[in-house]
């Protein structure tokens, strides 16, 4: 049997590959690793057999076997280290590449979840011009930061990896801004990832669970 990964039946990313399902699905193609989804709807997030796979009611959820799993970080990192193609051979490397995935997730997300949801959520409040300038010199400092490490190489460390592909997803939610813009190394580097064969595919995949979805409405 396939691995299941829970997703969202209609998810509000509107098919651009943000959910947090969708760097699982890249995971897995890179690893060339079949799987199967079951799409949620947000009641079904909710109910008490999704919450004994994830206590917070979200996605994604991976089922492999007796492992159960959530958390999107996670789920890849037992990617990365069941299959190969995703970690460095070498321990050295493979500390350093699961070091950069905490960093994607710790360091460089948050000040750019904060930022997103405040546009999202926000523009109508009367402190919201007053905080988005906060938001947006966190993200700066961060991708000044992550520009500066990366300097003229195509990937955080020697080669591609788990870091990579989890701080490819964070940066892409800045698609279209004058944060990432202002670092074209960062621009180039998201491009990169991107032009993956196997984001690819995981994005045709993301991406036609929605178009379904709305052709059914």
């Amino acid at each position: 049997m396939c691995a299941i990964l829970t997703a969202f039946a209609t998810s509000p990313d509107r098919g651009r590959a943000l959910a947090r399902d969708f760097r699982v699905r890249w995971a897995l193609e890179e690893a060339g690793q079949p799987y199967d989804v079951r799409l949620l709807t947000f009641t079904e997030l909710k109910a008490p057999d999704h919450r004994n796979l994830n206590p917070f009611g979200q996605i994604p959820t991976w089922q492999d076997g007796d492992l159960h799993l959530f958390e999107s970080g996670a789920i890849v990192l037992h990617i990365g280290l069941r299959y190969p193609g995703l970690l460095p051979d070498d321990e050295a490397g493979r500390a350093r590449a699961i070091a950069w995935t905490f960093a994607a997730i710790d360091t460089v997300e948050p000040p750019i979840w904060d930022w997103d949801l405040a546009r999202m959520f926000e523009r109508d409040k009367p402190w919201h011009a007053e905080r988005q300038p906060m938001l947006e010199s966190r993200i700066r400092q961060r991708l000044s930061e992550l520009a500066t490490w990366l300097g003229g190489s195509d990937w955080l460390e020697r080669e591609f990896s788990v870091g990579d592909l989890m701080m490819v997803t964070v940066l892409r939610r800045l698609h279209g801004s004058e944060l990432l813009e202002e670092h074209p190394s960062l621009v180039a580097y998201v491009s990169r990832g991107e032009a993956r064969p196997a984001f690819g595919r995981a994005f045709a995949a993301q991406k036609a669970v929605f178009d379904r979805a709305t052709a059914s409405a």
